[in-house]
């Protein structure tokens, strides 16, 4: 089941303290990123973010989900609709994300003579 755009803007709203929160659609869901950084995402209507110690400290009892068949498991974030709870939960995770990979430069054209 596709997340809708919907449940996307109710989290995007809910995220709205803090800057640079963007989101990129792939495949029917969505990715969320904080300061370039992918936090997690949305999938089947729920938030799911990456198991970093930050969130496991903040959401101790919050279940592993797999995100989509051979994915890794992510934090199910049962408390979407406190704000603060959610800018806090990507404040503390944001030092322990990786940074983003390099995008590779597009290959050039030639012509063939």
């Amino acid at each position: 089941m596709a997340s809708t755009k919907e449940y996307l803007n109710y989290i995007l709203g809910q995220l709205s303290e803090l800057e640079e929160i963007t989101h990129y659609a792939m495949m029917g869901e969505f990715i969320i990123y904080y300061h370039g950084k992918i936090v997690g995402g949305i999938y089947n209507n729920q938030l799911l973010v990456k198991p970093v110690s930050a969130a496991k400290e903040l959401m101790p009892n919050a279940p592993f989900t797999l995100p989509y068949e051979g994915a890794k498991e992510m934090l199910l974030v049962e408390n979407v609709d406190d704000k603060q709870f959610l800018a806090q939960l990507f404040e503390k995770m944001y030092p322990e994300l990786p940074a983003p990979k390099p995008k590779k430069p597009k290959k050039k054209k030639t012509q063939a003579e």
